[in-house]
This record gives structure tokens, C-alpha cells and sequence, in this order.
């Protein structure tokens, strides 16, 4: 294959990354910030430039590993996935799209020192221009951009200077006045300032040496664009009476008036057009190929990635981007455009150094030039104050956030899931760790098998059945030398006083009792036999259960009921309110199984199913066969993923195992001889996660396992699990 020839060095990635960053905003931001936190936005520039480099570490570690990626949103969906990748695309997109108003509207003030025309119609009618400038393909090229970059440096850095004697210190006076909330919604306002800090990445194939000039030129950028930000807005708020440009749209001319007369005013207006006209266009130009990137993914409709035969460039995309930019400049006020610009931004960061540890966490192979130091503690700061900022810029920006997490969580689930299967490296880092979580639980529960199971005959049953259900629970307790307690429960109607009449036993009760105990010899465990009469026979088993201390409760559940947990089955209530583990059994005959089926539900194996799975195994010298569903549309690295966990499974257990890949769409399994399964307790649970068998029908016995409520894992752990496996 032909190779890009690394030319780029250090001082064209320095170039780049400032140019990148230095734009219209600062010619209006400061004004806007100077409004909430007071002469402490001098203090939020250099705490936003601070709170960035967490994701310039993140970015630089990635494009070294991934030069050929190019960008923040492919980083995002390798690392973390079709789901937030969706996100993080509409993020962004958002994000330079109202950097692109943000520009306009803040830049054609000055435009409007020189002429006396109307803002908003000036401002949608260079939009319109810019946007079919980048329909027909004009190019704005990089020796412009860096002319353009230069000008404006010469212009910011003159005023800065020329200004500086004229500072008083009057004018700080008050610097905290509106507190450590003010300073924090100021520092979130100006977070875009730095928005692209990160845009080498996107070339990161091209610079020599990138694993030093990528992080060294993004850091250095980074410092030099704080210094020169902190600097600017200290000499502006310096030289200017308290509140006399909070607010302003045109502050930077205000206060140039003060300190350099109009020739100053005349520089900075020059200077302010050409931050507006290559902001504006980058905005557009960089905002467009993200839904051509997601197009192209197949994570937003083919048409946004098609490409003109007459212009050679993407209209469909730069059209619905150029119709955001005119919604925006035309309704949305500037200080929510500048807001919601930030808040975007700040999502996404956010995201991109939760992607790092995906990929350092996930099996995917990751490689990187560089690494960025103190990992993860710099990664988990850098997503752990951007949610902080969120919650501190107002309603605004929280509303947007959530709005464009929510709209994208949406898409992802109708138009992008059923299209799309890959998964990025942090759902297997999250898969395995759920994976060795189970695996560890179940290490920890082994030998700990119950020593008094309780077998609930709650209907009439013929012997065959009864001596299945007993014989289940002899196998369950053998190990611990433990002992059977078989109960049949009977229920009378309210109506019917519980007298001493009723404890009599008749002939069949006293055959049923004799049956019972004769199997103590049969089955080599110790089996006694008791009946019970109550009014309601569910509430009589749990305070049987409970009063008795037993482990485990075995009882017979008919198939047909096994679905109706909403009407109030009552040994689904015993269920919920036992105080020990229950085994729900679908009774077809239980006579030494050898082999038993464990049957994996779209998750790990639970513990207390795999304790049964094997107890039973080991009592009838048989084998273990673990079943798991094929129908999904698994990757290669999920396969491999569920292959370790179930050869590590199987090296744990004492019995042989074979694993069995199943169809669930009609494939027929193996026949065992007893499936053992997971339960769910929950109503919620039931509805997510149990709404329909995984196999069909084994016709077997099958054992539904469901753990005490103390060991049941917890919803997020089971919704985790459903996710990832």
C-alpha cells in the first residue's frame, strides 16, 4: 500500500493546533463570561485551558495509536461503541455548528462599527454565502489559514501590548464577588475557546515523529493559547470602567478605543472580520463531515454521505448543516448559542478520555506511541469536572446536553442498532469484567451447598413426581450430609375454622408420610415428612421456610404459570418473600440425569445455577454441557470473550463439560436430561430480561434457580449484562 510521507514537524503542528483554537470567540466570549463571574473571567480562561488538558492527553495518546483514525468521533465509537459514538458524532456536530453561529454572531458586530446595517440579516446572509461556498468546493487554503491565524495573532498581541500600560487596578476590584459558582459557569461558557486544541489529531498520519510531536505540539498550543487568552482578557477588563463592556458585542473594540484610539478600534474591527470569516467557514467545512462520517458508519441515512458528480462534495450533509447554522443564528439568543456550544464540547471531551480507558481496559489491540501519564486518575479528573461544569453553566446547557444524549440514545435504538453490530473496546472491557465479577462469585460460593432443603409440595402430585422433586433435592444436600424436609401444604377456605379436627391424619396422609421416609434409604440422605393446613398456602411455606431455617426450597412450578408473575402465581410470591434460595422445577421425570444442560440467558452463568448445574452432575456421575444462544449478531471479539469465561468456567467445575453453541430461532438442541436456568424475581426484571425463553423447549426437567434477595445481583449489574453480553 502507498504511505503518507510524514512531513509536518513540530512547528506545523504548533501552527495547526493555534489556529485552530484562536478565533472569533475571543472577541466576544469575554464579554459574555465578564457578565456571570466578573473580573474572575481572567481566572475561568486559565482554569478552562487547565481542565482541557486531560482530553489533549487522552486525544494525542489515541492519534498515536490510531494516526490513520482521524478524529475525535471515530476514537470514540472504536473505543466505546456504535452508542456513544452516536452520540459523540451528533455531539460534535452540534458542537461546531453553534461554534459556526457562535462566530457569525459574534463577529459581525464589529462589521456592523463600519457599516449601519441590521445583525441578523447580515449575519444569515454571509452564512448563506459561506455555506454555498462550501457546496461548490472553494477551498480555503492552509497558507490563508495561517496568514489569516497570523494577522489575527499580530492584532491580539498588539492590543494586549499597546493596552497594558493603561491597566488599573481599580478595575479588579470586587474579583470574586460572584463566587465559586460564577467563576465555574464562566469557565464552562468559555470551554469552546479551546474546542480545537485537538484538530491535529485528524492529520496525525502525516507528522513525523508523532508519538513526541503530537502531545509535545498539542500541550504547547494549549499553553501558549492560555497565556495569550488570560493575558488579552486581563488587559481588557484592566483598561475598561466595571461593567462598561459586561455584555458588550463588540468589547475588544471598547476597550481598544480606550487605550488606542480608532486606529486601535480599526485594527481590531479588521482583525475580528478575518477570525469571522475563517472560523465561520471551519465551523461549516469541520461540522459537515461528521454526518458524512456517520453516514459513511452507517450510523446516519446513505444520503448524507453521497457525493455531488458536479461539485465533488458532500451537499446533502453541508445542506442540513448550513439549515442547523441558519436555525440557530436566526432564533436561538447568543449567549445560549455560546452555552450550548460549550456544553457540547465538554460532552465530548468527556467522552474522549472515558474512550482512552476502553481501549487501555479492552482486548482490542491498542498500541500507542505515547501514554499519557498518571492513567486513569488524569482521565477519570477530565470526565469528572466536565460533568461538574455541566451542572454549573444553568439550564441551558444542562437541557441541551440531555436533549442531544437522549435524541442520539433514540436514534441509536431505531435506526442505527438494527443496522449496525460492531461493538467498540469498552463493551468488552465492561463484558469481561462483569464476566470475571460472576466468576469470582461463583469460586467464592462453591462447598457452600445447602445442608436442609424444604420441598414444598403445594398440589396434589402423583408419586413419580413427588419422588423427583425429593430426589433433586437429595442430590442438592448429599454433599453436606444434609437433610430433605418434605411438606405437603393444604389450603382450606377462609370460612373453614382451623380446628384440632383438622390435624388428624387420614390413611392417605399416613401412606403419603411412610412413602416419604422410605426414601431416606433409597436416596442415602436423611428425608423426613410433615404436612401442613392453612388458610393460604403461600404465606404458609415462607413462615415454614423461616421457621425451620432451611436453605433452599424446591417446589413444582407448572410451565403455563412460569409467565404469569403479573397475576400473582402464589409460588412466584414465595419467590419474592422467601428467606432462602428456591428451585422452581418444570416436572418431567427426574432418574439419574448424566447429563445436565446449563443454559446461559444473554449473560454470564448465574452462581447458584451452576452450584445446582454441578451438585447434580457430580450426585449422578454426569456431565455439564453449557448452552449459549449463536442467533446474535456477535463479533469476533465477542466470541472470544465468551469462549474465555466459559473455558474458565469449565476449568473450575469438577465434572466434564462440553459447550454448545444454540440457536435460538428454532434450532433443537441436544436432549438433556435436566436444564438448569436462570430466574428473575423482579417484575421490572421479568419484563426486561425474561419476556421469552432463550431455547426452545428442551422436554426435560428444568430447574429454575432463584437466589435469596441478598444474592441477587442488582438491577444495573443485570442491565450491564444484558448490554454487554
Amino acid at each position: 500500500m502507498k504511505e503518507l510521507e510524514r512531513g509536518p514537524g513540530l512547528p506545523s503542528v504548533l501552527a495547526i493546533s493555534i489556529g485552530a483554537m484562536i478565533g472569533s470567540g475571543i472577541f466576544i466570549l469575554p464579554a459574555l463570561a465578564l457578565e456571570i463571574a466578573g473580573p474572575a473571567v481572567i481566572l475561568a480562561y486559565a482554569l478552562a485551558g487547565l481542565l482541557v488538558v486531560p482530553a489533549a492527553l487522552s486525544k494525542s495518546e489515541m492519534a498515536t495509536a490510531m494516526p490513520q483514525a482521524g478524529g475525535t468521533y471515530i476514537y470514540i465509537e472504536r473505543g466505546m461503541g456504535p452508542l456513544l459514538g452516536t452520540i459523540a458524532g451528533i455531539g460534535t456536530w452540534f458542537s461546531l455548528s453553534f461554534k459556526g453561529a457562535l462566530a457569525l454572531v459574534g463577529g459581525v458586530p464589529y462589521l456592523l462599527l463600519l457599516f449601519d446595517l441590521p445583525l441578523k440579516p447580515v449575519a444569515l446572509g454571509l452564512a448563506t454565502v459561506l455555506i454555498l461556498i462550501n457546496v461548490v468546493g472553494a477551498k480555503q487554503t492552509g497558507r490563508l489559514q495561517v496568514a489569516i491565524v497570523v494577522v489575527m495573532l499580530a492584532a491580539l498581541g498588539w492590543f494586549a501590548a499597546g493596552s497594558a500600560p493603561s491597566v488599573e487596578s481599580a478595575n479588579y476590584v470586587g474579583f470574586f464577588d460572584a463566587g465559586v459558582g460564577g467563576l465555574l459557569a464562566a469557565t464552562g461558557l468559555v470551554f469552546v475557546s479551546y474546542a480545537g486544541v485537538t484538530k491535529v489529531a485528524s492529520v496525525a498520519e502525516e507528522v513525523e515523529n508523532p508519538g513526541r510531536n503530537i502531545p509535545l505540539g498539542i500541550l504547547v498550543s494549549l499553553a501558549f493559547t492560555t497565556v495569550l487568552y488570560v493575558g488579552i482578557v486581563a488587559v481588557l477588563v484592566g483598561v475598561t470602567d466595571p461593567g462598561s463592556v459586561a455584555g458588550s458585542l463588540t468589547p475588544v473594540a471598547i476597550a481598544a478605543e480606550s487605550t488606542l484610539g480608532q486606529f486601535g478600534v480599526i485594527i481590531v474591527i479588521l482583525a475580528a472580520i478575518l477570525a469571522l470569516i475563517s472560523t465561520a467557514n471551519a465551523g461549516i467545512l469541520s461540522s459537515s463531515r461528521y454526518p458524512f462520517a456517520m453516514s459513511r458508519d452507517k450510523l446516519a441515512p446513505p444520503s448524507l454521505s453521497s457525493v455531488s458528480e458536479r461539485f465533488g462534495t458532500p451537499v446533502t450533509s453541508i445542506t442540513l448543516t448550513g439549515a442547523v447554522l441558519l436555525v440557530l443564528i436566526a432564533f436561538v439568543p447568543i449567549l445560549d448559542i455560546a452555552k450550548l456550544a460549550s456544553a457540547f464540547q465538554i460532552m465530548v471531551f468527556g467522552l474522549i478520555n472515558l474512550a482512552v480507558v476502553a481501549f487501555r481496559e479492552g482486548s482490542t489491540d491498542y498500541d500507542p506511541e505515547f501514554t499519557s501519564p498518571l492513567y486513569p486518575w488524569v482521565q477519570v479528573f477530565g470526565a469528572v469536572t466536565g460533568v461538574l461544569l455541566l451542572t454549573q453553566m444553568g439550564t441551558i446547557a444542562l437541557v441541551g446536553a440531555v436533549v442531544i444524549i437522549v435524541g442520539s440514545i433514540g436514534w441509536y435504538l431505531f435506526y442505527v442498532r438494527p443496522r449496525v453490530s460492531r461493538e467498540g473496546a469498552a463493551t468488552d472491557a465492561v463484558r469481561r469484567r462483569v464476566g470475571r465479577d460472576v466468576l469470582t462469585e461463583t469460586e467464592s460460593m462453591r462447598g457452600d451447598g445447602p445442608r436442609e432443603v424444604l420441598v414444598a409440595l403445594t398440589k396434589n402430585l402423583d408419586e413419580s413426581r413427588e419422588r423427583s422433586l425429593v430426589a433433586i433435592a437429595a442430590d442438592l444436600v448429599r454433599p453436606d450430609d444434609g437433610r430433605v424436609v418434605v411438606v405437603r401444604f393444604e389450603e382450606v377456605p377462609d370460612q373453614a375454622p382451623l380446628t384440632d379436627d383438622m390435624t388428624v391424619q387420614s390413611a392417605a396422609d399416613l401412606s403419603y408420610e411412610s412413602r416419604i421416609e422410605s426414601l431416606s434409604t433409597e436416596l442415602a440422605v436423611a428425608i423426613e415428612a410433615d404436612e401442613v393446613v392453612s388458610h393460604d398456602t403461600k404465606h404458609a411455606v415462607v413462615n415454614f421456610a423461616a421457621n425451620r431455617g432451611v436453605d433452599t426450597i424446591v417446589a413444582e412450578h407448572e410451565p403455563l404459570r412460569l409467565r404469569s408473575r403479573l397475576f400473582g402465581d402464589p409460588i412466584d410470591w414465595v419467590v419474592r418473600h422467601a428467606p432462602c434460595d428456591v428451585l422452581l422445577v418444570d416436572n418431567l421425570g427426574y432418574d439419574r440425569p448424566e447429563y445436565v444442560a446449563l443454559s446461559g440467558d444473554r449473560g454470564p452463568y448465574p452462581p447458584l445455577a451452576v452450584n445446582t448445574a454441578e451438585a447434580i452432575a457430580t450426585a449422578n456421575e454426569g456431565d455439564i454441557s453449557l448452552w449459549y444462544p449463536t442467533d446474535q449478531k456477535g463479533t469476533d471479539q465477542y466470541r472470544r470473550t465468551i469462549d474465555d469465561y466459559q473455558a474458565e468456567l469449565s476449568a473450575m467445575l469438577s465434572v466434564p463439560v462440553t459447550v454448545e453453541s444454540l440457536r435460538v430461532d428454532g434450532g433443537q438442541p441436544s436432549r438433556p436430561d435436566v436444564v438448569v436456568r436462570r430466574g428473575t424475581d423482579e417484575k421490572l426484571q421479568n419484563i426486561l430480561f425474561a419476556s421469552s425463553p432463550t431455547f426452545p423447549s428442551p422436554g426435560c426437567t428444568t430447574i429454575t434457580v432463584y437466589p435469596h434477595k441478598s444474592r441477587r445481583p442488582r438491577f444495573s449489574s443485570r442491565l450491564l449484562e444484558r448490554l454487554t453480553f
